[in-house]
């Protein structure tokens, strides 16, 4: 084996272990963490819940968009974490939203509380929310 295919072996197995880190640090990371058995079971139902897009879009970009049911325009930006619900309409922000539950919720169970409430009642969902509109 020469030089160059040496080289050209260890970059792809390097770019292959860069594609998968991701995808084992969220397997490991509740472990690592100490996650509570309620944090792991939140985890499992959030990758039930989403489909394997949507589960790579927020793992890789840190948010779930997720479209608007009654404005085909209209995406929300659900963060993975604590944050504010970014609202876009044809790709600009127009306003960001601030809606959390009464008690603590993981912030996977959180995720999947912003996406039911979005996709089954937008309406109810727009008027709990705290809105901060957004100025050009």
């Amino acid at each position: 084996m020469n030089f160059a295919s040496l080289v050209i072996s260890v970059l792809c197995w390097m770019i292959i272990a860069l594609a998968i880190t991701p995808i084992i640090w969220l397997f490991l990371l509740p472990y690592l963490k100490g996650w509570s058995r309620s944090e792991r079971r939140a985890a499992n139902l959030l990758r039930d819940m989403l489909t394997p897009e949507q589960f790579r879009q927020l793992l890789w970009r840190g948010y779930l968009e997720i479209p608007s049911p009654t404005e085909p325009q209209r995406t929300y930006r659900v963060p993975r974490s604590k944050g504010y619900v970014q609202v876009l309409e044809n790709g600009r922000m127009i306003m960001r939203l601030c809606l959390q539950p009464a008690e603590y919720l993981p912030d996977a169970d959180v995720v999947v509380l912003h996406k039911l409430m979005i996709e089954a009642n937008e309406e109810t969902y727009l008027q709990k929310a705290n809105k901060y509109t957004c100025h050009d």
